[in-house]
């Protein structure tokens, strides 16, 4: 019986492991409205990054911004793609387009409801930042924003690069 117990919970506990690194299968909208699989979004020759966002979070904006600085470096010499996904409701969204604009984020900015995307993803605050690897894996996951967590970012991005 305690085998049977045991087996049955190592079983439960590997297929709920490869569950959560898989990217879960979510629509999300472009800035024009076209909703979309999130996975059509995210290709298997690149390092993908995906920041959750809001226009009334004053950290993400700032994560944003820092990866933004970095970003050209990061696709040339990393292969790395940054999908932005707004959780904003429907008022914020008129906003989204102004900030990225006066932003100058050149990522591909997305729109998830903030339930679906917080319940597929099993995190609660925001910015929330997850690195998908070529094979489509969730690979690393930071929650929060301080100056400087994109050098951590960074380094986690290199280690997947194999660099």
């Amino acid at each position: 019986m305690k085998v049977t117990s045991l087996l049955a919970g190592f079983l439960l506990m590997t297929i709920f492991g490869f569950a959560q690194n898989t990217v879960p299968q979510v629509n999300v909208k472009t800035l024009g409205g076209q909703s979309q699989s999130l996975s059509e979004f995210i290709k298997n020759d690149k390092i993908t990054v995906l920041s959750f966002w809001a226009t009334w979070c004053t950290p993400c904006k700032k994560e944003l911004s820092a990866i933004a600085e970095n970003y050209d470096a990061w696709k040339e010499d990393l292969g790395v793609e940054v999908l932005a996904i707004t959780i904003d409701d429907t008022r914020q969204l008129s906003k989204v387009p102004g900030i990225v604009e006066t932003s100058g984020w050149e990522y591909t900015i997305l729109c998830g409801n903030q339930n679906e995307m917080q319940n597929a993803f099993n995190f609660q605050t925001i910015p929330q930042t997850f690195v998908i690897d070529k094979d489509g894996k969730i690979v690393y996951t930071h929650s929060g924003y301080v100056p400087g967590d994109e050098y951590e970012l960074e380094e986690q991005l290199k280690k997947i690069a194999g660099k």
